[in-house]
């Protein structure tokens, strides 16, 4: 199967992420895109972009050679692969699967077993950079499969994303995704208990990070998650929450068991994130630890 092959675009889950990247696809990509939620608003939305809603899963995947995923975890991910009306019992041999969430590494490989009994071919390209790159289109993304299928789902994954990685076999895009959200997470702890302490000590949080800008502990999390949440103390819902960064945390710390890896640092950050759910921010943006780190202080 060729990329002249895919005529049709099969898009499933429309939240957050999901709802700009299905619209670039059905806006740049050059086919036609079916999509599916089970919330209708954002399909709605998306039919201006010329999007067409689906009625279900399986009538996506029975209309579809390219069916890309965005769904919030691994739970969601198995649900639609492999339960009633799901995929494996729909797609025609010869599609391809894209899993764009970040899912479990061993759920990934398992999948693409199962999918490949059935002649379906399976990459798992998870995204970073959050809500806004993809409102603009400027995704990362990490893909895990082969030469020939990569080479295959690359045009349509450069209709959301600026740059596209290849990172090994099905799998190594979520090793890459779980380490990067993993190191993502201890940096925002650090930069939070920075400025609890800096605070503390009498200077000014925009000096303190200003400072660090300009240094060693400049990083994307200072620019971003420091500078836009920490600091102004602004921790909206329907960003990436904390139960989300603890579910991506979950899988990290699954994948250092499976190596061998203790991985301390990122169980205190855990530890910290649990915390914060059970202050009251577990649907608030994941920086709202600080909340934590603060009140740990007095």
């Amino acid at each position: 199967m060729t990329t002249s092959a895919i005529d049709t675009v099969g898009f499933i889950g429309l939240g957050v992420m999901g709802e700009p990247m299905c619209g670039h696809l059905a806006t740049k990509c050059g086919r036609p895109v079916v999509a599916f939620d089970i919330d209708a608003a954002p399909l709605a939305r998306l039919a201006g972009d010329g999007a067409v809603a689906a009625a279900s899963v399986a009538e996506v995947a029975e209309r579809a050679e390219l069916i890309v995923l965005c769904l919030p975890g691994g739970a969601e991910l198995e649900a639609v692969a492999t339960g009633g009306g799901g995929l494996l019992g729909h797609c025609r041999a010869g599609a391809t699967v894209v899993d764009t969430g970040t899912s479990p590494v061993a759920l990934s490989r398992d999948l693409a077993a199962r999918f490949a009994e059935r002649g379906v071919d399976y990459a798992d390209a998870p995204v970073a950079r959050g809500r806004a790159a993809a409102q603009q289109g400027t995704l990362s993304t990490m893909v895990g499969a082969s030469p020939p299928v990569l080479a295959r789902i690359r045009p349509f994954l450069e209709c959301y994303a600026t740059d596209v990685t290849h990172c090994g076999d099905v799998g190594a895009g979520q090793v890459v995704k779980l380490m990067n959200n993993m190191v993502l997470f201890q940096n925002v702890h650090a930069l939070a208990e920075a400025l609890a302490i800096g605070r503390r000590a009498g200077v000014d949080g925009a000096v303190l990070f200003g400072c660090l800008a300009k240094g060693s502990g400049d990083s994307f999390a200072l620019g971003s998650h420091g500078m836009k949440a920490l600091l102004p103390g602004v921790f909206p819902e329907r960003a990436f929450s904390t139960d989300y960064a603890l579910k991506d945390l979950a899988y990290a710390l699954v994948l250092a068991g499976e190596t061998g890896i203790e991985a301390p640092g990122a169980r205190a950050t855990e530890r910290l994130l649990e915390a914060s759910r059970a202050a009251g921010h577990a649907k608030e943006y994941f920086p709202a630890l600080i909340d934590v780190v603060e009140r740990g202080a007095d």
